[in-house]
Order: C-alpha cells, then sequence, then structure tokens
C-alpha cells in the first residue's frame, strides 16, 4: 500500500514538469513577439496622433508627401508636381525623415 502512494505522488510531480517547458515558451513567446509587437503598434499610434501640418511622411504604400492639412480621421498631403491626396490617418507609416539618407537629398 505504502508503494501505491508513492507512485501517485510521483506521478502527480512528474505530470507538473512535464507542464514547466510549455510555461516556459509562453513567457519566452510572450517577451519576444507579443510584448515588442505591442510597443511598437503603441508608438505607431503616438506618432499618426502627434502628426502636424508641414510634416513630410510616407504612407504604408510608399508614397513621400507633405502634410497639408489635419482633420479627425484624415490628412490632406501634397505630393510631388503640386498634387494632393486624401489618405486615412492608419495609412501613414512613417516620419520621412526617419529613413536612411533622407537628410543627404
Amino acid at each position: 500500500m505504502n508503494t501505491l502512494l508513492m507512485t501517485g505522488a510521483a506521478g502527480g510531480g512528474n505530470a507538473l514538469g512535464q507542464f514547466i517547458p510549455l510555461i516556459l515558451i509562453i513567457v519566452v513567446f510572450y517577451f519576444f513577439m507579443i510584448r515588442p509587437q505591442m510597443k511598437k503598434a503603441k508608438d505607431q499610434k503616438k506618432f499618426r496622433e502627434n502628426i502636424k501640418k508641414g510634416d513630410k511622411i510616407v504612407t504604408i504604400g510608399g508614397i513621400h508627401g507633405k502634410i497639408s492639412e489635419v482633420q479627425e480621421t484624415t490628412f490632406l498631403i501634397e505630393v510631388e508636381g503640386g498634387h494632393k491626396l486624401k489618405l486615412e490617418k492608419s495609412a501613414v507609416s512613417m516620419d520621412s525623415s526617419t529613413l536612411i539618407g533622407a537628410d543627404q537629398k
């Protein structure tokens, strides 16, 4: 009877040991994948909220332009040739000054 109790106790400890690698994988996945992605999304949102008239931007599609008007959910940008485009705020990717070599032009 003592051996039966010891076997059951050892089996319970072994089950906990089997979940430790799974827990570690989840923790590593969170810190290397999910957390940086959430931080990047937060920074992108903050960037879009701080854009003002006169800023040079690049859209997700790769269009370079200068902000000529800011509205609640859209921007009016001026592109080369004096043409103007109306874009959703979510279409703005980055500030063109963050591009490599942008300051050399």
